[in-house]
């Protein structure tokens, strides 16, 4: 080619278009490289939120914190959502955005368990302390209460050990500290080994039903009960939660002297703690109930359930949201099993609102797993926890569409199994394509936790990613608002006062000092 006189400018030309052509590719690749970061970034949960000048403000100062403890994480090898919660509390409670957190307005809780409400230090430190208190404890080790006057009879050979007045054995006690501790250790799931002391979801959910065994004599008493709620109110209140809805089974309370209430009594009394509360705490805006019944029950039961409910929710509009299945879904019956007893609304034209738990699983291709299709199919209003939802990209775009959002439970599905590292947590999938949903806390008090604080941190630390900012707390604390069962009327008032309180903190934010 050299002694071709067209040969250089051949080459040359070839060299060149060689060249622009790789430029070219470049160019194209980053193109398209940025077009699906941008596509994806706008995806996000979150996204579409428009922040005020006020709220970038605060924004960047919060980011700066969070950039600041991953990057301490990275060199210590310590993040808390990485590891078991309880093992990461202590963590949790010395970050600086945690503090933040907790500071922050954060709407609702919409996925609660009545019994795992108040934290279990006050149940010790309160309630064991009142007077006519007896305990007793199974063959298996399971604390038994009771309050009676006088003393109960003696328990049936083989089902308790006798009665023992608290206070008696206090006095008798060596050591108090020490028993109060055991009581505290048998009232939660809290260990410092969680892996070696629960190493299967059989041994969680047993130590699980175990504790609500335990306090069911103690919260139970009707004078109990009343301050329990009121106390699970003060918590949460505390930590910033001004409206609450609770699952609950409305278990029969009773008096000293064995009388028992049923259950339109214990709706009343629910409905005289929230009138108490509301006159004593600023800015709480109430609490409703979803009647629930255990998926172990039989059709005609759960029958029965489903009609009580749409009785109560007729006498107490205002108060009681609709109806739920509880219990482990695992060894469970599937809604679809009980498909005649939650048609009767349907058939009676009443309007009956569903919350279903549905896809609190790892299995995949189950009857179990499929309770996320009955659940779609019956109505829900809300999926509770919704864990096995990505294996099912039909029912997520379908959930999606419809706006059915799910109540996500992260600490809860971490310490029953589920999940060990929260940085995989289906829930990040889901926010990463701006899927409808909100964030609750189950059962705290069991978990060693109180309000909503330490799962909100789980979610903008962990499940959301290191990018996750303001605009995903302000969603999630939206949406709380927009899903719960209020009226319409309702919502938007709440709204306007949650606006209020939420640009007062944005204000304390965005002058903190770096």
């Amino acid at each position: 080619m050299a002694g071709d006189p067209y040969g250089w400018p051949v080459l040359l030309a070839l060299v060149l278009a060689a060249a622009i052509s790789f430029v070219s590719s470049n160019i194209f690749i980053d193109d398209a490289r940025d077009q699906l970061i941008l596509r994806e970034k706008y995806m996000r949960f979150g996204s579409q939120i428009v922040m005020q000048e006020q709220e970038k403000k605060a924004n960047r100062r919060l980011m700066a914190l969070k950039k600041m403890e991953i990057s301490e994480a990275l060199k210590t090898q310590q993040f808390p959502p990485s590891m078991h919660f309880f093992q990461a509390k202590h963590l949790m409670e010395d970050s600086q955005v945690f503090h933040i957190i907790r500071k922050m307005p954060k709407g609702a809780a919409l996925h609660l368990h009545e019994f795992g409400m108040a934290s279990m230090e006050w149940l010790v430190k309160n309630v064991t302390y009142r007077p006519n208190c007896y305990f007793c404890i199974t063959p298996e080790g399971i604390l038994q209460f009771k309050f009676a006057r006088p003393a109960p009879p003696n328990p049936s050979a083989g089902e308790c050990s006798n009665w023992v007045l608290l206070e008696e054995h206090r006095k008798n006690s060596k050591n108090v500290t020490e028993f109060d501790n055991s009581l505290l250790k048998a009232f939660t799931m809290v260990t410092k080994d969680p892996e070696k002391i629960y190493p299967s979801e059989e041994a969680v959910w047993k130590k699980s039903q175990n504790i609500l065994l335990s306090i069911s004599g103690l919260v139970r008493h009707a004078p109990v009960f009343k301050d329990y709620i009121f106390q699970g109110l003060k918590e949460f209140h505390e930590d910033n939660v001004f409206f609450l809805e609770i699952r609950t089974m409305l278990w029969p309370v009773y008096e000293l002297n064995g009388e028992t209430h049923d259950q339109l009594w214990v709706v009343k009394a629910y409905e005289e703690v929230i009138q108490e509360f509301s006159r004593t705490h600023r800015g709480f805006m109430g609490l409703r109930l979803i009647f629930s019944e255990d998926r172990n029950k039989s059709i005609a039961i759960i029958a029965h359930s489903v009609q009580k409910a749409m009785k109560l929710r007729e006498l107490f509009p205002h108060l009681v949201a609709g109806f739920d299945l509880v219990g482990r879904e695992d060894t469970g019956h599937n809604l679809y099993y009980y498909k005649e007893a939650l048609t009767i609304p349907v058939m009676h034209g009443v309007k009956l609102p569903f919350f279903f738990h549905a896809g609190e699983t790892d299995w995949y291709g189950t009857s179990i797993d499929r309770n996320l299709v009955d659940a779609m199919v019956l109505k829900t209003t809300r999926i509770g926890h919704g864990f096995a939802l990505t294996k099912h990209p039909i029912l997520r775009a379908y959930s999606k569409e419809k706006d059915i959002p799910i109540e996500v439970c992260p600490i809860s599905n971490q310490v029953m199994k589920l999940v060990s590292d929260l940085r995989n947590h289906p829930a990040a999938s889901l926010m990463g394509s701006g899927h409808p949903m909100v964030v609750s806390s189950d059962k705290p008090a069991i978990f060693g936790a109180k309000g909503l604080s330490y799962d909100f941190y789980e979610v903008f630390m962990g499940i959301g990613g290191k990018k996750a900012d303001l605009r995903i707390l302000k969603l999630l604390v939206m949406n709380s608002i927009k899903y719960s069962s209020l009226v319409q009327t309702d919502k938007d008032f709440y709204m306007k006062v949650w606006k209020d309180r939420w640009n007062k903190f944005i204000e304390k934010l965005a002058r903190r000092p770096r």
